[in-house]
This record gives structure tokens, C-alpha cells and sequence, in this order.
């Protein structure tokens, strides 16, 4: 699903994201519900970039990356955790792109989204190459998405990965 997000480009430099596990869920543009074989997950693209709320009979689980005013966790390029009967595992990674390499990844990642029937896109207005996109799947037993943050204005992409599955018990 591809959107026009209402609202002024709030995150303004990569450098400005912030990870945090656990938040409420923060006021949304855009929402994609899915459920991917008995596992909630709400797709939130928000005014400082993204949410994902996860919830199945075990427990839920919130993961957000934004622009968090007075946060002091910043965007890590690795998490491992456990959360309750759950691994967890997010990377991230910046990727600085000429201006035309930026536009065909830009148009490549959102033609992806948009398409995909677990992707939300959303645009923000003033540039066809700012951008928040997310996309989930479930595969072998564990949730996945991958969500990409656009600042043209720089030249850089920032991709993150979520991994979410059950704790394989240690024997």
C-alpha cells in the first residue's frame, strides 16, 4: 500500500533516529493490519518515521524507530534480546547513495512496497524520494520486516531488519 503521508518531513538527518523496544503505540499516518498465521502485526508509519506493534497469545511486543525527542537510546546496528517467550534480533545500516543512484533505489524500494500485500509506503510531501517504507512476512516460524527511512536531502537510506520468533529452548 502506498500512501501520501499529511504532514511536513519531520526526521531531517539519519543521524536523528532512535531505536526503542517496548513504547506505546505513538499517534499514526498511515496503519497496515495483517496477521500472519495467528500473529497480529500493525504496520505504523508515523510523523518521525515508523512503528510495529506485535501481538499473538504469548505476549506483544513494540518496536519503534523515529525521532524520539529526549531519547537517549540511538539507532544501534545490532540488537539481540529476549522478550518474554521471544527472541529478538533488529540491525540497522546507512547507506549513502550519489543523487541517482538515490532515485533508482528510491523508485526500485518503493515499487517493492507498494506492490506487496504486507507493505505499507508512505511519501512525504516536497519530494517524491522522501519516504518511509515498511514490509513484513512470516517465514519458518518467525516474523520478519525490513523497513527503509529515505533522506534524499543527504543522500542516505537507512535499513533496518527485524527478526521476532519463539525461544529455541537450550537442551
Amino acid at each position: 500500500m502506498l500512501t501520501t503521508l499529511n504532514t511536513s518531513y519531520t526526521d531531517t538527518r539519519a543521524a536523528d533516529l532512535a531505536w526503542a523496544l517496548g513504547r506505546e503505540p505513538l499517534p499514526a499516518l498511515a496503519t497496515l493490519d495483517l496477521e500472519l498465521l495467528g500473529t497480529k502485526l500493525q504496520l505504523r508509519l508515523l510523523g518521525a518515521s515508523h512503528q510495529v506493534l506485535l501481538e499473538e497469545e504469548k505476549g506483544s511486543c513494540s518496536e519503534t524507530v523515529a525521532c524520539i525527542p529526549g531519547s537517549s537510546t540511538p539507532l544501534p546496528l545490532g540488537v539481540s534480546k529476549r522478550v518474554g517467550d521471544w527472541e529478538y534480533e533488529f540491525a540497522a545500516r546507512v547507506e549513502v547513495l550519489t543523487p541517482g543512484q538515490f532515485a533508482g533505489r528510491a523508485q526500485e524500494l518503493l515499487a517493492l512496497v507498494s506492490d506487496h500485500p504486507h507493505g505499507l509506503a508512505g511519501v512525504f510531501p516536497g519530494s517524491p524520494h522522501a519516504f518511509t517504507a515498511l514490509l513484513a512476512q512470516r517465514h519458518e516460524g518467525h516474523v520478519h520486516w525490513r523497513t527503509w527511512h529515505a533522506y534524499p536531502q543527504d543522500g542516505q537510506l537507512v535499513a533496518t531488519r527485524t527478526r521476532v520468533g519463539a525461544r529455541v529452548p537450550v537442551s
